[in-house]
């Protein structure tokens, strides 16, 4: 999956001289969190409810509310904007993206076709696309099989076992990093113990079989 499949394609942005109470409202308009900075067709930062937080006067302050207001009025993105922002490729895998956003700690990147913003893709989408891909918001039966020995083949053998009996795989993830081999198959809704039963029979342990229902 790339990173176009997922990401918010509609992004609202901000020029460096806008004011901040100005960024402030927008981002409560729209719902977000996190606004590109463009000057003409370059990204040069990002504001954030963040950055915004950290350039307000603390409470330990003396100044007024109206004070604090009129501050902001003054101020511009500019002023208070991160101007280091890491940014992905449209054309970079899903993963990419995730791993840059954990190595870099944040949870925001903006999507580059060349020097163009096209898209944000922000934790919130990480987590949809998961979803997605996990077929979650579809009814199934969930089947997780532990492989002991990995081997050439064993993908096609469940399979082959799956199809002999009429049951049609939605998704299928293969997992190494819990020790055995896991893989979590999500199968048209059917009768749980007839997979289980079926898989078991031809020698497989089954760790886990529920039914996924979407209200």
């Amino acid at each position: 999956m790339s990173v176009a499949d997922y990401m918010t394609s509609k992004v609202i942005t901000v020029s460096p001289d806008t004011k901040v109470n100005m960024a402030v409202n927008v981002m409560k308009d729209h719902q977000i969190h996190r606004l590109p900075v463009i000057d003409g067709n370059q990204l040069v930062g990002i504001v954030t409810e963040g950055t915004v937080r950290e350039a307000s006067p603390s409470k330990a302050t003396s100044l007024s509310i109206y004070e604090v207001n009129y501050l902001f009025n003054k101020m511009t993105v500019e002023d208070i904007m991160e101007k280091s922002v890491k940014t992905i490729s449209q054309d970079a895998q899903l993963e990419d993206a995730i791993s840059t956003m954990r190595h870099h700690d944040v949870g925001v990147l903006p999507v580059m076709d060349g020097k163009q913003v096209v898209g944000i893709i922000t934790t919130n989408d990480i987590l949809d696309s998961f979803l997605d891909i996990t077929d979650y918001f579809v009814d199934a039966t969930v089947v997780q099989v532990m492989i002991e020995n990995d081997r050439t083949g064993v993908i096609y053998e469940i399979g082959k076992i799956m199809a002999d009996h009429d049951f049609n795989i939605q998704t299928l993830i293969v997992t190494r990093n819990l020790g055995p081999i896991m893989i979590e198959m999500h199968v048209d809704k059917t009768d749980s113990t007839a997979v289980k039963q079926a898989l078991e029979t031809a020698g497989y342990a089954v760790r886990l079989v529920t039914s996924q229902q979407v209200d």
